[in-house]
């Protein structure tokens, strides 16, 4: 539909009119939306109300003052070359000594491996690693067949089920029906209500865990960091800065969790169906990205009236959204003449979103994905059974629409190891 209005903004009108949207894919009104005019344009109510009984007061879920102060205490950590190195030393870590030796298993038996679900579980041990220093194996204990309880596979569950209830609740036609839910505290708002007790609980312990260390920052974990750099914050009280940090690190832990593994599951199945055309890896996870962008969407509420820089009017209340779609996998576009990466003007490539909400862990994220790709494909053939992607089946991609673009279904593969 955008393609039909490439002048002017989309816009859609929900049920009643209970609220207006605007929708573009012109960089230079996603310039005006997420730099020029950003104060303008803040996450609003919608995504608050549906988020904050998990992200609470997090950098994720709130605007103004509480944003800028955790941003630039993430920021400055996140610009740390100590950080980045402990950031490589874990994935390489988890790589070699967890997805190689299972992925192997796997190829011994000539099983079929759903590896969306696999990357999710990977995925999930690498950022629990690096936000909070603790391991929950999710992916060596399916290895292990553990059949005993583990309080990091509880705590990877209950992450599973808020961001399925917080998805239900966007998607949700009215609010007004969840809210009445989680009011009475029935159907899925009552298990969302339990499964936020466990997050917290976890979350505490190992707070509490990092406080009472001398040294804490010597631990290089986001947590250990944080503990250590909001020494010098004036807070009301203890509670309150044990909520703080519950906070910072529970946003992160959920920023981190899906988008680099479903961003890994799109690139397997899109390579599958166009092997030929896979020339360099940052290119093709750039365009993989692009056509499957892990968020996608990226509301916006307007504080007030405005013009957009090709005299649109928007109006206070009005939600205005960007795309970040391609609609062919073409990697090529990302390489010079001389077939070296050249990075896309960001707001062109706006998966990472732009400006002062430029996602902090980008870096982070494509050392993931590299490093996993690398060695997954240096040791096995990976073969999509229902053949991957094909431009037939790319007008009709199997994805489902949540606040993550998951594949429906799984990613059915088998895997063969390379002769050498």
């Amino acid at each position: 539909m955008l393609s039909q209005t490439p002048s002017s903004p989309l816009q859609v009108k929900t049920l009643l009119n209970l609220s207006h949207d605007i929708y573009i894919d012109n960089p230079l009104k996603v310039v005006h939306l997420l730099l020029s005019n950003f104060p303008n344009y803040m996450k609003g109510s919608c995504l608050y109300d549906v988020l904050h009984d998990l992200l609470i007061h997090g950098i994720f879920s709130v605007d103004g003052n509480l944003w800028t102060i955790q941003c630039k205490i993430a920021s400055h950590e996140f610009n740390t070359k100590s950080l980045k190195h402990f950031i490589s030393n874990i994935v390489n870590s988890k790589i070699s000594n967890h997805l190689i030796i299972y992925l192997s298993k796997i190829c011994d038996k000539n099983r079929v491996i759903d590896l969306q679900n696999m990357l999710q579980k990977f995925g999930f041990d690498n950022i629990c690693n690096v936000a909070l220093g603790t391991d929950p194996a999710c992916l060596y204990l399916e290895n292990m067949n553990h059949t005993r309880s583990m309080s990091g596979l509880s705590f990877a569950k209950c992450f599973d089920d808020t961001v399925d209830i917080c998805s239900s609740r966007l998607m949700s036609p009215l609010s007004l029906v969840w809210k009445m839910k989680r009011f009475f505290n029935i159907g899925y708002e009552k298990l969302f209500k339990q499964v936020t007790e466990e997050i917290n609980k976890y979350a505490i312990e190992i707070i509490e865990l990092k406080k009472a260390k001398s040294d804490v920052v010597k631990d290089g974990d986001l947590l250990s960091r944080f503990v250590s750099s909001s020494a010098n914050i004036e807070f009301h009280n203890v509670e309150h800065k044990r909520r703080f940090l519950r906070d910072i690190v529970i946003n992160f832990i959920l920023a981190g969790r899906d988008n680099t593994s479903l961003a890994l599951t799109w690139f397997f199945w899109l390579i599958s169906g166009h092997l030929k055309k896979l020339h360099y890896l940052h290119a093709a996870l750039s365009e993989s990205m692009q056509l499957f962008p892990s968020v996608p969407i990226n509301l916006r509420l307007t504080v007030d009236d405005e013009v957009l820089p090709d005299g649109f009017l928007v109006r206070k209340g009005w939600f205005a959204n960007y795309s970040a779609y391609a609609m062919e996998f073409k990697p090529e576009r990302w390489l010079d003449g001389d077939g070296v990466f050249q990075p896309s003007y960001q707001f062109r490539f706006p998966m990472f979103h732009c400006g002062p909400s430029m996602c902090l862990g980008k870096e982070m994220a494509y050392v993931q994905m590299k490093s996993v790709v690398a060695a997954v494909m240096y040791e096995f053939e990976v073969v999509v059974v229902n053949g991957g992607a094909t431009a037939k089946k790319m007008m009709n991609p199997p994805y489902i629409l949540s606040l993550v673009l998951k594949m429906k279904g799984r990613l059915a593969v088998r895997l063969h190891k390379r002769q050498r």
